[in-house]
């Protein structure tokens, strides 16, 4: 036992060994962003400077892959002030029909801050003569405030040479990406305005608010609607910070929550990348993974150790692949995995063959990732995971509990929750026969 735990531990200690050196690169690329964002706002003072990247350099930090960090730069607008219009479908991506979260913002009437905008950027009429914020001349409008930047501050020397890239900058793209420099390696930043506004309290329905998080956490991490481009006309609803201000409360608690994630973040790195054309598990896959574990796990009892914490997440991961439905956090109805070029039998397979034996898979190495192709699933195994789900009856910690008892790591002692765990366990074994 105790060899197991150090193996687990040393593996982690080489991926939080980086993390400072991580960090150091961040903060070395972020300076030199915000010089260009600073020059953009002086040029524009209606593009807002948000000098508030702690949660940016969390991710970037916890993230084991090069994968590119999105900024947002507010505009200066009342967002409360515009109205949200339904998106026609062929303004939405893709000419996809449109969704919940896609809209046009309508622009009030005269005599508001709104008209500044306006004067610069322009706006396009919709039905019944409603004017429209335009996000692709939004967009336009900032990149060439970015570009003039760039060159002014390599005019001023403010810049070496080779410390910005602009290169990636698309004209079709939803953001502006830059590569800078930050130590030996260029980093992506992804730069997206955004219009805030505020919103309702979130409605979970069926589920209780703030279970697992701190009180309040999640009301004020979704007290505002973040609005980015989606298409050249419409918007849509972003929950990228609000998800980081979760993952940021999630680090407030006891328990080796943010190193399980971690850990199955360089897994998913080394292991279950892309392979043969098709992408793999991605780093926000396994954020909404950790965000569903700290809810439907609340108890310390849960987290008191590293392995047992790591498969609170690899519960819920297989449960996802098995079924191909990633539920969105914020929410539910929304399906990650939908549309996503994912071998998603391939990803299970890997999955739960850590699951199985991690000893195999908790080593270092560079090249092909570990072979699974020997490996034989457990049918029990599989038979609990595949158990239809569409009314959400088996999204509760009395069946995640069963699954952790499946790979032995179940050691809760709450009499109420092993007697729920049973009474479950019961009902589907009178199931799974009808399965099959």
């Amino acid at each position: 036992m105790e060899a197991n735990t150090s193996l687990w531990h040393s593996y982690l200690g080489v991926i939080v060994s980086r993390e400072r050196e991580r960090l150091e690169n961040f903060q070395r690329a972020e300076d030199i962003l915000l010089t260009l964002l600073e020059g953009v706002h002086a040029r524009e003072p209606r593009f807002l400077v948000d000098y508030a990247r702690n949660l940016e350099a969390l991710e970037f930090a916890l993230c084991a892959s090069e994968d590119a960090v999105t900024v947002e730069m507010p505009l200066r607008i009342d967002g409360d002030t515009l109205q949200l219009l339904a998106c026609q479908p062929r303004d939405t991506p893709g000419g996809h029909p449109p969704g919940l979260s896609t809209c046009y913002l309508e622009v009030p009437s005269p005599g508001t801050d709104l008209e500044d905008w306006i004067s610069v950027v322009g706006a396009v009429e919709h039905g019944d003569g409603a004017r429209c914020l335009v996000p692709g001349k939004v967009l336009q409008h900032l990149k060439e405030l970015l570009v003039s930047a760039i060159v002014h501050c390599q005019r001023c020397f403010l810049l070496q040479p080779g410390d910005v890239s602009a290169e990636n900058l698309q004209e079709d793209a939803m953001e502006l990406s830059l590569l800078i420099r930050g130590g030996w390696k260029n980093i992506r930043f992804d730069i997206v305005p955004v219009v805030r506004r505020q919103q309702e309290p979130l409605q979970l329905q069926g589920r209780q608010i703030d279970r697992g998080f701190p009180e309040g956490s999640l009301q004020r991490a979704t007290e505002e609607a973040h609005f980015v481009p989606a298409s050249p006309h419409c918007w849509r609803s972003s929950a990228h910070l609000p998800i980081l201000r979760l993952l940021h409360a999630v680090d407030t608690l006891k328990g080796p929550r943010l190193d399980s994630l971690r850990l199955l973040d360089q897994l998913r790195d080394q292991d279950w990348g892309e392979e043969g054309g098709r992408r793999g598990l991605t780093f926000n896959y396994l954020k909404m993974v950790l965000l569903w574990s700290t809810e439907l796990f609340p108890s310390l009892e849960d987290w008191q150790d590293l392995e047992g914490s790591v498969y609170r997440l690899l519960v819920i991961l297989l449960r996802c692949l098995a079924i191909r439905h990633l539920p969105h956090f914020l929410n539910p109805e929304e399906n990650l995995f939908q549309g996503a070029a994912m071998d998603l039998a391939s990803l299970y397979h890997k999955v739960e063959s850590f699951a199985r034996d991690p000893r195999r898979f908790l080593r270092f190495h560079f090249g092909h990732p570990a072979r699974t192709d020997s490996w034989k699933a457990d049918p029990s195994t599989r038979a609990l995971l595949q158990l239809p789900g569409e009314d959400g009856s088996y999204w509760d910690t009395a069946y995640f509990d069963i699954l952790l008892n499946q790979f032995q790591v179940y050691r809760i002692q709450d009499s109420a929750r092993r007697s729920a765990m049973s009474q479950l366990l019961s009902k589907i074994r009178q199931e799974i026969p009808q399965q099959s």
